[in-house]
């Protein structure tokens, strides 16, 4: 029998001053006023469609992803809040992150975010070495970040995750680690850490950029960012995540153990348990703003939906709680896609078999190997 798990909302909010040349998102540069608030009216109409799909359930934790959410002014993040917990239970410690990318708030309105509920800050600064910012494409440069990093500290916001990316153009292991090193120095409780990829449908996928460092190279870098994140007091617990003592992020653990989620905005992806039913449904909606805005709140805003057949639930489940440095408890698997351990017990044995898995038949755990090779760890579940 399927579980109903944990349910957190997802808000996406599409729009960027400039698109970076790296980024494969569904974000779209802003020309002209932006429609905030009218936007935010195609939210709460998409929330509204979307209810019965989550009616009783509690939201534990909100995300607004984009494009650069903190391009809406506090104001209308506010009334945005106050109208989705109006209509649907948010937990009294509900988790509540916006990202911000620091070349395009006026440092004025963290105060306001806070006001308005945002308890948790994701600051889009990939690099402090001003010279791969340019190279990225980026709008900020690395003393905007730590001015912007300050100013949300100055109002009060102890939650921070930095974003960081590793294997950049011209990007030296010096310089890996002394990005890290300078985001250290700003006292965030989380931080992510990525290597950059050239995504399809991307400039740097049809121009490569030159000085990209190779495989040996990237790998040097991961290896000696880890350390160096280890002795700052960082432990990893996902493949990019790294956070002080209890300051996991909520939201993407959630991702992560196969929760539930309310996908709302252009080009959103949901992922709901329905009991009734026992079927676990993923839903996407139409990705263009200005359709999606015409259309929101009528079935024709729906992208798609997917009824995830058994013989596809393994993969969807170990695509993300493989990702986990601990893992999950087998009684997880079982609970959250309705599947026995039976259902798994081929692939099991073949991850065992090449040491991917820690042995422990009650627990999902990958070896030191299975993280290195995590992509042909979750590819063995692949229908």
């Amino acid at each position: 029998m399927l579980t109903t798990p944990p349910l957190s909302l997802y808000v996406h909010l599409p729009w960027c001053v400039r698109k970076c040349p790296y980024c494969d998102f569904n974000s779209h540069e802003g020309r002209g006023a932006l429609p905030f608030e009218a936007y935010v009216d195609a939210l709460l109409a998409d929330l509204d469609h979307d209810l019965p799909l989550a009616w009783g359930r509690t939201v534990h934790s909100v995300f607004f992803g984009g494009g650069t959410p903190s391009l809406f002014p506090p104001a209308t993040i506010d009334r945005f809040l106050q109208q989705a917990s109006a209509r649907l239970r948010f937990a009294p410690d509900v988790e509540v992150t916006i990202e911000t990318n620091p070349g395009t708030v006026e440092h004025g309105p963290f105060a306001g975010y806070r006001a308005a509920g945002v308890n948790r800050l994701s600051f889009g600064v990939q690099s402090f070495d001003d010279g791969c910012l340019q190279r990225l494409g980026r709008i900020h440069s690395s003393g905007d970040a730590e001015r912007a990093v300050k100013a949300a500290q100055d109002a009060g916001f102890g939650n921070l995750n930095l974003d960081l990316m590793y294997a950049l153009p011209g990007q030296s292991l010096a310089m890996a680690l002394a990005d890290v090193d300078r985001a250290i120095a700003l006292q965030p409780a989380h931080l992510s850490h990525y290597q950059l990829t050239l995504e399809p449908n991307t400039v740097f996928a049809v121009r490569t950029p030159a000085g990209l460092p190779d495989e040996d190279g990237a790998w040097d870098m991961q290896e000696a960012c880890q350390a160096r994140l280890a002795a700052a007091g960082f432990g990893q617990y996902e493949v990019s995540a790294y956070a002080r003592a209890g300051r996991q992020c909520r939201h993407n653990l959630n991702y992560w153990q196969f929760g539930d989620y309310l996908g709302i905005g252009a080009g959103a992806h949901g992922k709901l348990t329905l009991g009734a039913s026992q079927q676990v449904l993923r839903r996407w909606k139409l990705r263009h703003p200005a359709e999606y805005q015409a259309k929101a709140g009528m079935p024709a805003a729906i992208g798609g939906d997917e009824v995830l057949t058994a013989s596809r639930l393994p993969f969807d489940f170990m695509l993300n709680a493989l990702r986990l440095n601990a893992g999950v408890p087998m009684a997880m698997f079982e609970a959250r896609t309705g599947l026995p351990r039976a259902a798994i017990a081929d692939h099991l044995a073949t991850a065992h078999a090449r040491g991917w898995l820690e042995p422990d038949p009650d627990w999902l755990r990958p070896t030191e190997l299975g993280r290195r090779f995590a992509n042909d760890v979750i590819g063995l579940f692949l229908d």
